[in-house]
């Protein structure tokens, strides 16, 4: 299948550079699988279009403040690193910009105590490092001088990094936010499960996948990047109970459905799970694990466009968005949502 079929204009003026000034604060949009068909609200309505016994389910991944500022020893050259992952063997997968000016061997220093070596260079900019310090301490001088790491497309300063952390995220390991589950205040969750709706945290820890967009002229020539991820018994017992009892699943973020289809059986049971996924969903894929989907709006030519076009169909997607597009909804990270029934 052609990579361009997903691709669309979207006016720049549509891409929103800062979250509401209230979580959850955002339109709506509903789009029903079965005949196609669109309707417009508000997010607070969310509880309105759920159903006593349905599951939402979320990715509870925090985000590292992964973007670091350092100096080229030997030359004071400025260099940007995006920490993506730690590695088994203590090494770092990251970017690095610009990346032309640090061949391998070049040591990277941030703040007074960290120095992080290049030992390796991939594609478009990916690099493994070694840092100077084991994962505890990294870690730590991450939160200290580290920034959050925001989309290139969102060109504001973010003044509450907060605002880039859902509020239910609990284990670091993130590049990027599961931007899906941002829209959510606690307020709203509560009224969620006093509606009856039961709510399910797993992990799927972002990675470079979601700053990689699709350079392919066919989709299925793309390779995508493994991911951490994890779907604990307890989880597994609620959605399992929640779907025997005819409530429907509901996935928070595309993350979250690459996570319950890779622990999800033939027989579309969830097992637990902790490991690597690499799970590519495109056109033409059988969901398993998966009756809903809350989301964003996502970038053309991106594997997460790929998805939602996998679960509602192509032309409903690209139909929804061009309707998006022209009732003015904000794309993106801090954007307006989708629910997918």
């Amino acid at each position: 299948m052609r990579s361009d079929l997903f691709d669309y204009h979207l006016p720049q003026y549509l891409i929103a550079q800062r979250p509401p000034a209230t979580r959850g604060d955002s339109r709506l949009m509903v789009l029903h699988r079965a005949d196609g068909s669109i309707s417009h609200h508000r997010f607070p309505e969310l509880t309105d279009l759920l159903e006593a016994g349905d599951c939402l389910v979320v990715n509870d991944s925090r985000v590292r403040k992964a973007r670091l500022a350092g100096l080229k020893e030997g030359t004071g050259a400025k260099v940007e690193l995006l920490l993506l992952r730690p590695l088994p063997d203590g090494g770092w997968e990251a970017l690095v910009r610009p990346a032309r000016r640090v061949p391998v061997g070049s040591v990277i220093r941030v703040g007074d105590e960290l120095t992080f070596r290049i030992e390796e260079k991939r594609e478009a900019g990916q690099v493994i490092l070694r840092a100077s310090a084991g994962l505890g301490a990294v870690e730590e001088a991450v939160e200290r001088h580290g920034l959050m790491p925001t989309p290139p497309y969102i060109k504001e300063e973010l003044q509450e990094p907060e605002r880039y952390q859902t509020v239910y995220a609990r284990r670091l390991g993130s590049a990027a936010a599961p931007t899906a589950g941002l829209h959510f205040s606690r307020e709203s969750l509560e009224r969620v499960r006093d509606a009856g709706v039961h709510i399910v945290s797993i992990r799927l820890d972002i990675g470079l996948e979601t700053f990689r967009p699709l350079t392919e002229e066919n989709i299925e020539d793309h390779v995508i990047h493994r991911e951490e991820m994890e779907v604990t018994a307890e989880a597994c017992k609620v959605i399992n109970e929640a779907r025997a009892n005819g409530g429907r699943i509901l996935a928070v973020g595309t993350t979250s459905v690459r996570a319950m289809e890779t622990a999800t059986t033939g027989a579309g049971v969830l097992s637990p799970y902790t490991g690597p996924t690499d799970l590519y969903i495109t056109p033409g894929f059988r969901f398993k694990a998966v009756d809903g989907l809350l989301t964003n709006f996502h970038l053309p030519r991106s594997t997460l466009l790929l998805l939602v076009s996998a679960f509602a169909g192509h032309e409903s997607i690209m139909r929804a968005y061009r309707t998006a597009i022209d009732a003015g909804y904000c794309f993106y990270s801090f954007g307006d949502a989708m629910l997918i029934l």
